[in-house]
C-alpha cells in the first residue's frame, strides 16, 4: 500500500508502513522504534555511499532519526511515505555533514599557509595560534559522538547551548556538561602538546 521503493515487510504483530507512517506523525514513540528497525539500515546506506563505512555514516543514520523524530510537525502522511521523508531528512544531514567536512578543511588548509607564511630564517618560530588551531583539529578528530558534534554545533555552526539542546534532542543539562568537559579536555591536551611543540 506504500510507495517508497524498498518497502519493509513488518512483522506479523506489527502496523502497516502507512500506519507506522501516521503514528510517528501524531508523536507515538513506539513508531519511532519501528521506524528506526525498518528503515535505519537504507539511511545508513546512504550515509555509507557517501563518505564509506566509519563515524561519519554512523553519525548521519542517527541524526536522521533525531531530526525526523524533533522535526516530525513537518511530516504529513498524506503528502507522502515515512521512508521517502526520511530520505529527504538524511539528504539534508548528509549535506550538512559536507559542509562541515570542508569548513574543516579549509580551517586546516589556512593554518597550513599560515605556517608557511613564517620566515626561513633560522630555526622558524612557531606561531602559537597556527599550532594551536592544528592541534585542535587534530583533537576534534579523536573526539566521539556526541560530544564532537555538540562542540562542532557549537563553534562552527555558533549555536547557543538551548539550540544544540533542541537540534540534537538532549536534555540542556546534558549538552552544558558535555561542553564542559569536551573544553577541559580540549585544554589540557592542547597544553600537553603545546608545551611539547614549543619546546
Amino acid at each position: 500500500m506504500t510507495t517508497e521503493a524498498t518497502p519493509a515487510a513488518p512483522d506479523a504483530s506489527g502496523p502497516d508502513d502507512a500506519e507506522v507512517g501516521r503514528r510517528f506523525a501524531a508523536g507515538d514513540e513506539q513508531a519511532l522504534a519501528w521506524a528506526y528497525e525498518r528503515w535505519a539500515a537504507q539511511v545508513h546506506g546512504m550515509a555509507v555511499r557517501a563518505f564509506g563505512p566509519g563515524p561519519d555514516a554512523e553519525d548521519v543514520t542517527q541524526q536522521t532519526f533525531v531530526s525526523a523524530w524533533t522535526g516530525r510537525s513537518g511530516f504529513r502522511p498524506e503528502q507522502g511515505p515515512l521512508p521517502a521523508w526520511l530520505v529527504g531528512v538524511a539528504r539534508h544531514k548528509i549535506a550538512d555533514t559536507w559542509a562541515r567536512r570542508d569548513r574543516q578543511r579549509r580551517a586546516a588548509e589556512a593554518a597550513a599557509a599560515e605556517a608557511q607564511r613564517l620566515p626561513a630564517v633560522g630555526p622558524a618560530p612557531v606561531d602559537s595560534a597556527v599550532a594551536d588551531r592544528v592541534l585542535l583539529l587534530g583533537e576534534l578528530d579523536r573526539l566521539g559522538q556526541p560530544q564532537r558534534g555538540i562542540i562542532e554545533l557549537a563553534f562552527f555552526a555558533d549555536l547557543t547551548h538551548t539550540q544544540i539542546a533542541e537540534r540534537t534532542g538532549l536534555p540542556l543539562g546534558t549538552v552544558k556538561s558535555h561542553i564542559r568537559r569536551t573544553l577541559e579536555r580540549l585544554r589540557d591536551r592542547l597544553e600537553v602538546d603545546g608545551a611539547a611543540l614549543h619546546a
